[in-house]
């Protein structure tokens, strides 16, 4: 079994990535995310601890493991990602 078959598509995917705060990472990472899914996406914050980074969390719906490796490049070029989780 691979691993796109344990994915049953189209799906309610929740993206997360880890950014550097105050850089507008959630507007950006929606922003790309749109590129590929257009919608009217709202991404959650969460600040770490010493307010240096932020959990960012976009849900939407993926229609393919290929869409969704597209967006993980995609969002991980960004320069206020730190990774994509």
């Amino acid at each position: 079994m691979n691993s796109e078959e344990l994915w049953q598509f189209p799906c309610d995917f929740m993206f997360k990535a880890l950014a550097h705060a105050n850089q507008q990472a959630d507007e950006k990472i929606v922003s790309v995310i749109n590129q590929f899914i257009p919608g009217d996406y709202v991404a959650k914050i969460n600040p770490s601890k010493k307010g240096n980074y932020e959990s960012v969390t976009v849900t939407f719906k993926a229609e393919s493991k290929q869409q969704l490796d597209q967006i993980y490049i995609a969002v991980n070029k960004l320069d206020c990602v730190k990774v994509c989780l």
